[in-house]
């Protein structure tokens, strides 16, 4: 008699990839000052760091890329006013990356290309 085949799932496989949100909705009341919260105390905890990975392993920062595509609209008004390494959180929110190769590493032009970005959604005025 031959072994029938197991029905157990297995718990242990990772899940599929999640596909990134849409991001079209506008930050929901309450948002904006939590987001102002955690970006200050982010920028304050890290302005020390050299290290962009770090930055953006620190927990305030994992917080607003955990608040999803809500937080969207407020990062690129951020970037707009105020430059900074945001583009992590882009990313990972957002599943894009609309900075060409040559801005690579260059802060204002990550930035510029970023805010287009949102500007052609909608996203930022």
């Amino acid at each position: 008699m031959s072994p029938m085949p197991s029905s157990k799932r297995n718990d242990d496989a990772a899940p599929p990839p999640e596909s990134p949100s849409p991001v079209t909705a506008p930050p929901a009341s309450g948002l904006p000052e939590r987001f102002r919260e955690l970006a200050r105390r982010w920028k304050q905890d890290t302005a020390h760091l050299s290290s962009t990975a770090r930055m953006a392993r620190h927990p305030a920062y994992r917080e607003i890329v955990a608040m999803g595509p809500a937080v969207v609209p407020l990062l690129l008004a951020e970037l707009k006013r105020n430059p900074d390494f945001w583009f992590a959180a882009l990313r990972d929110i957002t599943g894009e990356n609309p900075v060409p190769p040559a801005s690579a590493g260059k802060i204002k032009e990550m930035a510029r290309a970023w805010v287009e970005w949102g500007r052609m959604r909608g996203l930022v005025a």
